[in-house]
């Protein structure tokens, strides 16, 4: 099978990276390529050929306007052309702009399975991301032969476009290689520094009631920084807060280990690989209520949620800086629960999913 993994650019992201980590597992069992409207360089290592647009759309952003049809013309035709002519039997089309293509791929490559893949959540998506653009978008998710949804709720929306919708967890992107001893004063957070999704208003806020000695570490950048170092400097936590920067894995894997409990302040999720990650260094988990934390910690069972407000998460994290003991627990659980999400679990399930729409394809049953 000869598979086209689709996206807007290969810059650093969430999406972009699980994308990319699938298409690298299963590019050793199908014939897999990438395909980018940008010609930006890619951040990510790639295991399988890269093909670039032949007229690029280089703004280096995710498509937020309110016009895909017209304002992409010329690029759905040169995707319709490279799967015509490389003779590509399935498309991933990542997130809502690539999926407004999808019937125009159908009427012209009516042989080739489309898949949509929501890396986020569905409200976002429809409220925010796409609002400008529902016609398209809605089109597109009722012409794919099937969409991926990475969270249970957000399969339950997306069904009412299209009765072929899957839930598919995205693999984690880094595995611990040693847990966390749960040890040092600190929480940590991995996350782009944007604030309205992020939540990182309300993280300084939780930064101002922790007790000495603990301090919130941070990796990442992002659009808000220098707001953040506001924020920061005006409540006065420059020793509660500390920024860290962008890290590679090396470093990455540190930043887990060096911290005793993992937490995530975000508005809105679609399934946060981050939360993934610190599992499997055995950290405790304390997140707000969204649908992808709660994806994740299925009620508080694997991790402790809480409502977006600075005492309700601090009362989360409040047992479990007093006690070890807690922090133990909590991360037993959560290292047990990065189980269901490790790379080759994921791909089999992929595998099974291409497999059977291949044969349904090929039967012409839908």
């Amino acid at each position: 099978m000869k598979i086209l993994f689709c996206l807007e650019n290969l810059k650093m992201d969430g999406a972009h990276r699980a994308t990319i980590v699938v298409g690298n597992y299963l590019s050793h069992i199908y014939d897999v390529s990438f395909y980018s409207l940008s010609t930006i360089k890619s951040y990510f290592d790639l295991e399988a050929p890269l093909i670039t647009a032949a007229h690029p759309y280089d703004t280096g952003k995710s498509y937020r306007d309110d016009q895909p049809w017209t304002d992409f013309e010329v690029q759905i035709e040169d995707l319709i052309q490279v799967l015509k002519e490389d003779r590509f039997d399935a498309v991933v089309l990542t997130a809502g702009t690539l999926t407004s293509f999808a019937p125009f791929i159908r009427q012209e490559c009516p042989n080739v399975v489309q898949i949509a893949w929501m890396h986020n959540n569905f409200k976002t998506y429809m409220n925010q991301y796409y609002k400008g653009m529902q016609h398209e978008f809605q089109a597109g998710l009722r012409a794919v032969d099937t969409i991926i949804a990475l969270t249970q709720s957000d399969a339950d929306q997306f069904v009412r476009y299209n009765a072929n919708t899957v839930r598919l967890y995205n693999p984690l992107t880094l595995e611990a290689e040693k847990q966390s001893v749960l040890a040092e004063p600190v929480i940590s957070m991995v996350c782009r520094l944007d604030i309205a999704h992020k939540g990182l208003d309300l993280m300084t806020d939780v930064g101002a009631l922790l007790p000495d000695p603990w301090q919130i570490r941070v990796a990442g950048t992002g659009p808000d920084e220098e707001k953040v170092k506001q924020l920061i400097a005006d409540k006065g936590l420059e020793n509660k807060v500390i920024l860290r920067g962008a890290l590679d894995d090396t470093q990455l894997r540190e930043h887990y280990r060096q911290s005793s409990i993992f937490m995530l302040t975000s508005r809105w999720e679609g399934l946060p690989l981050v939360v993934g990650e610190a599992m499997t260094f055995g950290l405790p988990i304390v997140a707000t209520f969204n649908t992808g934390t709660e994806e994740y910690l299925q009620e508080s069972r694997f991790g402790k949620l809480a409502k977006f407000e600075a005492e309700s998460v601090y009362q989360a994290l409040e047992p479990l800086m007093a006690d070890v003991e807690q922090r133990r627990f909590w991360g037993k659980t959560a290292l047990e629960r990065s189980a269901e999400f490790s790379g080759e679990r994921i791909v089999e399930q992929w595998v099974r999913l291409l497999e059977m729409l291949r044969e349904r394809k090929q039967m012409g049953v839908w």
